[in-house]
């Protein structure tokens, strides 16, 4: 494997950024350090003007496969993940056959094996099925997974919420839990808002989502079970998580850069507007970003979540939930987050790359020795959001033909590229 110098950058980790090059070798970090001078023999990669960093992880990834390759593939998903600048995904269970046991779980990591171009983690379920009436084979599935979600159905009962705790925390395990009650959805899709109220359409309260985390946050105190609340979007959610954290150290949580960019006033009577959680108020989005900048929330993962394009052409009411992200989430929150002063660029790298790897264990840091996962940004020109040139199967998201800054200029796995703008 051929040396490569990646020169001239301004380097982010650990809170800190400065301007550094990277020598990578043999699938490693060998050096860190300023005006390192290379032989003839090692490639050099310019990245004055860029970022970069350690390569992004995203703990919240829908790759559809096995079971509904017609939206994704692994190949496709990793390599728009790639595209964006990320190196390791955790991919959600909703597939088919869901992860339940070690052979169910197998299917996937073939998959996985086969197709994957970066690092990919793959998600167990709670419930056998995701059906949510009884557990699936918590014990054996510990060393084949990242953790256990049902993500998509929310766990309903307390009593089959606790003995989930109980067994996951036997294991040193953690819950991506998707909290939603069922019983306070009343066939609604987007938020139950002005915006739900001024077009006719029937809204999703935002107590579904807290009501759960407000139930499970306890449960986790009191199990010592490591909980984690994926894609939180209401200023309930935050205010409830931050009121846990300050007498339990193992709860945890995420929000998407859609929920920190756009609120209900954004929607149009289109289905790249439609996810769930849906977008909700202009006040829950201030929430949330007042929850990025004093740690409430830890993370920012896409929950990318293509369909075809037939299942999002069927404006809000009718078409299935979720928009994809992964290309551009870096992008989209640099462009708002960072040039806008909202946090620092070494804030944001913490939510996209270092704490998702620290909560969920996944390794990785640049230190010399470490893996060499590295992904370079430039951050100097804008360009716009073009759905035809994404390596994602799904198309559909919100921020079509938005100008943003941010584009990956190269991505590299265990010191290979998997992604190079300029090839």
């Amino acid at each position: 494997m051929a040396e490569l110098l990646i020169k001239g950058g301004t380097l982010v980790a650990e809170g800190k950024s400065w301007k550094g090059d990277i020598l990578v070798a043999d699938g490693k970090i060998k050096a860190i350090g300023e005006s390192l001078t290379p032989d003839e023999s090692v490639e050099v990669f310019d990245a004055e003007g860029c970022v970069v960093t350690y390569g992004l992880a995203d703990v919240h990834v829908h790759l559809r496969e096995p079971g509904y390759s017609a939206k994704e593939t692994i190949t496709t998903g990793t390599r728009a993940a790639a595209r964006g600048g990320v190196t390791t995904v955790c991919s959600m269970p909703n597939l088919q056959p869901a992860p339940d046991a070690p052979e169910t779980i197998a299917v996937e990591q073939q998959m996985i094996d086969e197709q994957a171009v970066i690092e990919v983690r793959p998600f167990a379920t709670i419930s056998k099925g995701r059906a949510r009436r009884e557990l699936a084979e918590i014990e054996a599935l510990r060393p084949l997974s990242v953790g256990y979600s049902d993500d998509g159905n929310g766990i309903q009962t307390e009593e089959l919420m606790r003995k989930a705790m109980q067994r996951i925390a036997a294991v040193d395990g953690i819950i991506a839990a998707h909290c939603e009650d069922d019983s306070l959805l009343h066939a609604g899709y987007i938020h139950d808002g002005e915006y739900a109220r001024q077009h006719g359409h029937k809204g999703i309260c935002s107590e579904s989502e807290w009501g759960p985390i407000k139930r499970d946050v306890k449960l986790a105190e009191e199990e010592k079970c490591r909980y984690h609340v994926c894609h939180i979007s209401t200023k309930e959610s935050v205010e409830i998580i931050r009121e846990a954290k300050q007498h339990c150290n193992h709860i945890s949580c995420e929000t998407a850069p859609h929920y920190l960019v756009l609120c209900d006033a954004d929607l149009k009577e289109e289905g790249r507007f439609k996810m769930n959680p849906p977008l909700r108020s202009a006040e829950d989005r201030a929430a949330l970003i007042e929850g990025i900048k004093d740690g409430t929330i830890e993370i920012i993962a896409t929950d990318h979540a293509p369909h075809t394009a037939e299942e999002k052409s069927r404006g809000l009411k009718g078409s299935a939930m979720g928009i994809v992200g992964i290309e551009t989430a870096f992008a989209i929150c640099y462009t708002h987050l960072v040039r806008k002063g909202v946090i620092t660029i070494e804030k944001l790298i913490a939510l996209m790359s270092e704490n998702p790897r620290r909560i969920f264990r996944l390794g990785g840091a640049m230190q010399v020795g470490e893996r060499a996962d590295i992904a370079v940004f430039d951050t100097r020109e804008p360009y716009k959001i073009d759905t035809n040139d994404f390596l994602s199967m799904g198309k559909a998201t919100p921020f079509e033909g938005e100008e943003v800054y941010g584009r990956c200029v190269l991505t590299l796995f265990n010191g290979e590229k998997v992604w190079n703008e300029n090839k």
